[in-house]
């Protein structure tokens, strides 16, 4: 049934400010970092470690040393969790050094390589963990990719995914979007997005805070359900899934999301919407659908008690675009030279949060060559962990490093060495490079004064402690 709107042609601009407010609604949590997440965060590992957590890590393990012990049988040596942190260390870091298309063997070259990538391990190692990573049972995987295409990464996702709104509470201003991470390998559900620079790869639906991008949901699209009927009104359901335990925000999205049905169940959470509308969807009056006769930077109102629809014709003639809004409710028109009503300033400025933050993980990725898609999933939680990290890093300690533009990649770095930093150290043998052969002399007697440092300290605590005890004469 087709909404009663009341159509009207705005004459005039009416308004020149927009609608947008970053004031907190009264009882919405105040946007950051949750009182959870600063409490464990006191360096750039313990931040990662938020959303790495020990339970992906453990997972992470235990398939993996399976894997090692089928293949290797009683001459696999087992990977630990300093293992594996190495590992992941060193991903962080070949990212920082922009070297995702380069080669392994290039990084570990005794001439033109980093240091840190022979200090840490032989690149043999790091070959062996790159085959070897597991994140599942492969010999059950059938039987649950009957019902589950993401098997082969179900537990570590939902383990990883679970943490995200745990941290962080989202602004004012949410955006939902798509995010296409790139493979062309073998996947059942591998994507084809014409739109995107890849092209090909596996596809996420984002919820994000569309002023500092942190992602605050997502899920894996994998594609037709089993029965292979396509699923009805993915669009809606994507939105209201991702938005779940939103209140008194606004959420943005495209014309692949938006529908009057969409805005009326979010308003029942109270959550309003602005995002573009298909011209195929029946609701739309006529009114607004037709462009010939009118002007260059003209717009069309019409309303419901409780939506906006605004038809707005752009440089171009002949074309016009059509937005949805429940968060505005008059005709407001900017005094720009173009005429832009407020509804489409205010979804310009906030539509860009998840193709910022796939721009930011793009600049620094851990990705790799791989043929399977499991790692590549893995490295996405990686690359978005390591952002997120860096967002509750940066509103947590916000006088780190003033006035400085690569705060990011000097966080990403120390976060790199310092994973790689306990691997480094137990090491016995030291690289024949002269430059790797330094680096893990200066980590091994930094881990030293560290250690006689905590020794003393716990010294200091156990005299204070027998002090306390000492009774009173």
């Amino acid at each position: 049934m087709r909404p009663g709107y009341k159509s009207g042609r705005s004459a005039s601009a009416s308004s020149s400010t927009s609608t947008s407010s970053s004031a907190t609604p009264v009882g919405v949590p105040s946007p950051g970092p949750t009182t959870h997440a600063t409490s464990g965060v006191s360096d750039a590992v313990s931040t990662f470690g938020l959303f790495v957590t020990p339970t992906v890590e453990n997972i992470v393990l235990e398939m993996t040393n399976l894997e090692g012990r089928r293949k290797y049988g009683d001459g696999w040596k087992g990977m630990d969790a300093t293992d594996l942190r190495a590992y992941v260390g060193l991903l962080i870091l070949a990212s920082v050094y922009r070297s995702r298309g380069e080669a392994a063997a290039s990084l570990w070259d005794a001439e033109s390589g980093r240091a840190i990538f022979r200090a840490t391990m032989p690149l043999k190692v790091f070959h062996t963990y790159s085959r070897l990573l597991r994140f599942d049972d492969h010999v059950t995987r059938r039987e649950r990719r009957a019902s589950d295409k993401l098997a082969a990464v179900r537990e570590v996702w939902d383990a990883w995914a679970a943490r995200l709104p745990l941290l962080y509470n989202p602004g004012p201003e949410v955006t939902v979007d798509e995010q296409l991470v790139p493979f062309r390998g073998r996947c059942p559900f591998r994507q084809y997005m014409p739109s995107k620079p890849a092209k090909y790869g596996i596809k996420s639906w984002v919820a994000c805070d569309a002023r500092s991008s942190y992602a605050w949901k997502m899920q894996v699209y994998t594609g037709k359900p089993s029965g292979g009927r396509p699923e009805r009104n993915l669009g809606l359901r994507v939105v209201l899934d991702l938005t779940e335990g939103l209140s008194g925000r606004n959420v943005t999205c495209d014309n692949y999301f938006t529908s009057y049905e969409l805005a009326r169940q979010l308003l029942e959470r109270n959550v309003t919407v602005v995002g573009t509308v298909r011209k195929n969807k029946p609701e739309l009056p006529p009114r607004l659908l037709a462009v010939k006769g009118r002007a260059a930077f003209s717009s069309v109102f019409a309303f419901t008690p409780a939506a906006t629809l605004v038809s707005y014709v752009p440089r171009k003639k002949n074309r016009n675009v059509v937005l949805l809004s429940t968060r505005h409710s008059e005709a407001d028109v900017s005094d720009r030279a173009d005429g832009k009503p407020v509804v489409v300033l205010d979804y310009n400025r906030n539509k860009g949060g998840v193709d910022n933050l796939d721009k930011v993980i793009g600049t620094y990725s851990c990705r790799r060559m791989t043929a399977r898609w499991p790692l590549v999933v893995f490295h996405n939680i990686l690359d978005v962990s390591s952002y997120n990290a860096f967002v509750i890093w940066r509103e947590v300690n916000p006088d780190w490093m003033p006035g400085k533009r690569n705060k990011r990649r000097v966080f990403l770095e120390r976060l790199g060495k310092a994973l790689v930093a306990p691997y480094i150290a137990r090491r016995e043998r030291v690289p024949r490079t002269e430059a790797s052969a330094a680096v893990v002399k200066a980590v091994k007697v930094a881990a030293a004064a560290a250690a006689e440092t905590a020794a003393a300290a716990e010294q200091r605590d156990d005299d204070s402690d027998r002090d306390d005890a000492r009774p009173e004469l």
